[in-house]
């Protein structure tokens, strides 16, 4: 598999464990993003890599038994430092209706591996 869909993957039960379980590092959770990373949130808020690890602190354990599946990967385009991604993302919560949504991801290569950049997501409403 692709090592950007591989990270992909990881990253999100990496996510998952964090805020369905409480389990992992904070350090290593936060490890995966550059200091520079951006997001677009589903509500259209912009997150930088602090407003990122406030919101880890905050809402580590805060969903228990949330499950997330990345399905229909693409990519979109690579290059020797870096890629970008586009997925749907399932998360789903125990008696709740899933959420949707597309997310692109643009990813750069450093010498420590692969690290987010960038993460524009869009709700997908059913």
């Amino acid at each position: 598999m692709n090592r950007y869909f591989t990270e992909v993957i990881d990253a999100h039960v990496a996510i998952a464990n964090w805020l369905g379980k409480g389990t992992g590092e904070p350090q290593a959770l936060l490890g995966r993003f550059q200091d520079d990373f951006c997001m677009i949130a589903l509500n259209g808020s912009k997150l930088g890599f602090e407003e990122l690890g406030a919101f880890f602190q905050a809402q580590r354990s805060a969903k228990p038994g949330l499950e997330i599946v990345i399905e229909e990967m693409t990519m979109v385009a690579e290059w020797a430092t870096g890629a970008v991604v586009n997925y749907r993302e399932k998360q789903t919560l125990p008696g709740q209706p899933a959420t949707l949504r597309y997310s692109t991801v643009v990813f750069t290569q450093t010498a420590a591996g692969s690290r987010w950049l960038h993460l524009h997501e869009t709700p997908i409403t059913q």
